[in-house]
């Protein structure tokens, strides 16, 4: 699917010279976020966050600006015929400390990253990693206790970063931190694994990262201030110019990803999987999404993205065709059913249900067509802050690598999100087991099957992610995963 802004952006003023130019010094690109989420050293991070780790921090190979896997601390890798192995060979370099990197001492940094990751629907990805092995010279194995074909993208995660006390690993220092904003140089070729010049500092720039609210961010593109933003979302996206006048680009990021509601609650109505199937019924998505006015922005009633590379098409959308008033009859059936029966308040009012979802008039816009399409149903939205006081809460993720077994991950029991089914935790397992592709292909569409029936999660679509990029700024491209690398774009065309 290809996603583009309606109506469409013209950038006809990208160029001009009065916004500067992006060629020499500095490069100015607003994050959107706050310094406390952005700089953050632990291993939850938002997709800015991502951005900056990923620019200080690497692990044995990286995402470019295509999103596809390329060299890092790792020069080369091999799978081994089967599967079950993947030999890296490490560049020749040493830590921030100055110490040798050796593959003990990676094999160590990598065990450390795998370890602080358990608890978390990445560490679930990563739960294939049988063994890590330091082997002769700059070389290093992963052995798995099944075939992966997306572990380099796994590994490519600004959170499997090999960190080392003394100084960043990745291909770019900070050197200048402000209130609010923050330096970033790129380290010498020798440093970054590439042949060393004597003249390599005419052909790269600082980048200077301003962390900002979306309307500050945003406000500083329009003025020329910066010549790019990243980090947007939904909920910003009303904020945003896109008439012929702009001062910008606006670039959208096909992604594959989570965007719906979860379920939280374990009593009351939502404790009904025929009434959260009714929820599901009562949503025009179609119309949900038509109001941001994205063209190619696909509604979808699957918890995997549909479109994923090599889909068996084993999985259908459902109530394809069925009128939406035909729907909405049976939900509001399904509700008053259970409420005469178990619901001692006053049947005369709708029914309470509470969402929590992040602040932005994206958001509010959200939560206010959402609970008017609710409302035809008996059903009252309430918006709350707190998440765990919450019966729904919005999920906006964007998937890390675009298979089947990242969307079932999300929902696994053991990260205590919502509700959950624990034997489609078990059919992800019986899947991952298998050897032959077509047979785990099959296990997972019956997992995904098993999750869409409980109504534990109730899709909408896919994230969207969104960029002001000036068209003088090299080194940034939309891709599936909206992550954006900062060192490309610190290098300067010649």
């Amino acid at each position: 699917m290809k996603l583009s802004i309606l109506p469409l952006c013209l950038a006809l003023l990208a160029g001009l010279t009065a916004c500067g130019s992006s060629d020499e010094g500095e490069l100015d690109i607003a994050l959107i976020g706050d310094e406390d989420a952005v700089l953050t050293s632990g291993l939850r991070l938002s997709g800015p966050a991502q951005h900056v780790r990923g620019a200080t921090q690497t692990g044995l190979v990286t995402l470019n600006a295509q999103g596809e896997v390329v060299p890092a601390i790792a020069e080369t890798w091999l799978p081994t015929d089967d599967g079950l192995s993947y030999i890296f060979r490490l560049r020749e370099t040493t830590w921030p400390d100055g110490e040798p990197m050796t593959a003990a001492s990676v094999r160590e940094a990598l065990e450390d990253a795998l370890e602080g990751l358990e608890g978390t629907s990445l560490g679930h990805d990563l739960a294939l990693v049988e063994d890590v092995r330091a082997m002769a010279g700059r070389v290093i194995e992963i052995r798995l206790s099944t075939p992966e074909p997306y572990l380099l993208q796994l590994l490519a995660q600004p959170e499997l970063a090999l960190r080392q006390p003394g100084g960043e690993t990745g291909p770019m220092s900070l050197v200048r931190r402000e209130e609010g904003d923050i330096t970033l140089e790129l380290k010498p070729p020798l440093a970054r694994g590439l042949p060393d010049r004597e003249d390599w500092q005419d052909d790269v720039r600082l980048l200077r990262l301003h962390l900002r609210t979306a309307a500050d961010a945003i406000a500083m593109f329009d003025d020329g201030d910066v010549q790019l933003v990243l980090g947007g979302t939904l909920g910003d996206l009303p904020l945003v110019e896109t008439g012929p006048l702009s001062s910008g680009t606006l670039q959208i990021d096909t992604t594959f990803g989570l965007f719906g509601l979860q379920v939280r609650s374990e009593e009351g109505l939502l404790s009904n999987d025929g009434v959260r199937e009714g929820l599901a019924m009562a949503i025009d998505r179609q119309a949900l999404l038509e109001r941001y006015n994205i063209g190619g922005w696909v509604p979808t009633t699957r918890p995997v993205s549909p479109g994923l590379p090599g889909e068996p098409g084993l999985v259908r959308e459902r109530w394809v065709d069925e009128p939406i008033a035909d729907l909405r009859a049976e939900a509001t059936a399904r509700i008053a059913a259970w409420r005469e029966q178990f619901d001692e308040g006053d049947l005369s009012q709708p029914a309470v249900v509470t969402i929590a979802l992040e602040s932005g008039p994206g958001w509010s816009r959200f939560y206010e067509d959402l609970a008017q399409q609710l409302a035809s149903v008996g059903i009252r939205l309430q918006r709350v802050a707190d998440a765990r006081e919450a019966d729904l809460v919005l999920v906006d993720r964007v998937a890390r690598y675009p298979a089947p077994r990242w969307f079932l991950n999300q929902f696994n029991c053991s990260l205590e999100q919502g509700l959950c089914d624990e034997g489609v935790d078990a059919e992800v397992e019986l899947a991952m087991a298998e050897r032959d592709p077509a047979l785990r292909a099959r296990r997972l569409a019956q997992a995904e099957a098993d999750l869409t029936l409980a109504n534990v999660y109730i899709p909408i679509g896919s994230p969207l992610r969104w960029s002001l990029v000036r068209g003088g700024v090299n080194g940034f491209e939309a891709n599936v995963y909206g992550f954006h690398p900062l060192p490309e774009m610190a290098e300067i065309p010649r």
